[in-house]
């Protein structure tokens, strides 16, 4: 059986964001510690990240701004769900980050079913998430999308067919989707375990090297670089 990194990287490119935006309209975008510019404008509230974002695209001509993968961060530190008395802090993004306006159509990249789904409320989470199961090559991983809006898990139900480039939801704004700017969290999970419309996007240094393995590179799915 072929490893799923090696079927990921032999299919084509695919998209998950609204098919008529082009891709030479996405801009790679860095969040990390690294990054200076966020350091000195170090926006605080989901209004003053969406105004950072909409600048930025603007600024770049672009429509999409992506990236995060294996990314460290801060702007976690807000929320106790990332650090509390009980967990090690968790600051180092396992998705790829897809931020857009609101409203924006999430498309399955390809053909799967509804393993899952559910509005993960709190400061910091997904806010409404759906997760798909894929079979390939007789190889079962499944696809998270977090950050949606509530109109995406409506009237939904577990084994629902979606074919690739189907419109799965929409993102969500800051009101329902954890307190973020608009954007959709997009993950690549080989084993679920028990998880159930939900799973860790944001991993501690101790548990890296698990995450990594357990959850690849989604660019090797998107091939957006």
């Amino acid at each position: 059986m072929k490893p799923l990194v090696s079927i990921l990287k032999a299919l084509p490119p695919t998209k998950i964001i609204d098919a008529d935006i082009d891709i030479s309209k996405y801009i790679p975008l860095d969040l990390s510690v690294t990054n200076q510019e966020l350091v000195q404008v170090k926006p605080e509230s989901a209004a003053e990240f969406e105004n950072f974002i909409s600048n930025y695209l603007e600024k770049n001509n672009a429509e999409v701004a992506f990236g995060g993968y294996i990314e460290g961060r801060t702007l976690y530190k807000r929320s106790t769900i990332f650090k509390n008395d009980a967990i090690p802090e968790r600051n180092i993004h396992i998705g790829l980050d897809l931020w857009a306006k609101e409203n924006t159509s999430v498309l399955a990249p390809i053909n799967g079913i509804v393993h899952s789904f559910k509005n993960n409320i709190g400061l910091g989470d997904y806010g409404p998430t759906i997760i798909l199961e894929h079979i390939i090559e007789n190889e079962k991983f499944y696809t998270l999308y977090g950050h949606l809006s509530l109109e995406s898990i409506e009237n939904l139900s577990v084994g629902k067919v979606f074919n690739r480039g189907e419109i799965i939801g929409t993102l969500g704004n800051s009101t329902v989707n954890g307190d973020y700017a608009p954007h959709l969290h997009f993950q690549i999970i080989k084993n679920i375990e028990a998880y159930y419309g939900d799973y860790p996007g944001v991993c501690n240094t101790n548990d890296l090297n698990f995450y990594i393995e357990n959850c690849p590179d989604p660019n090797l799915l998107l091939k957006i670089t």
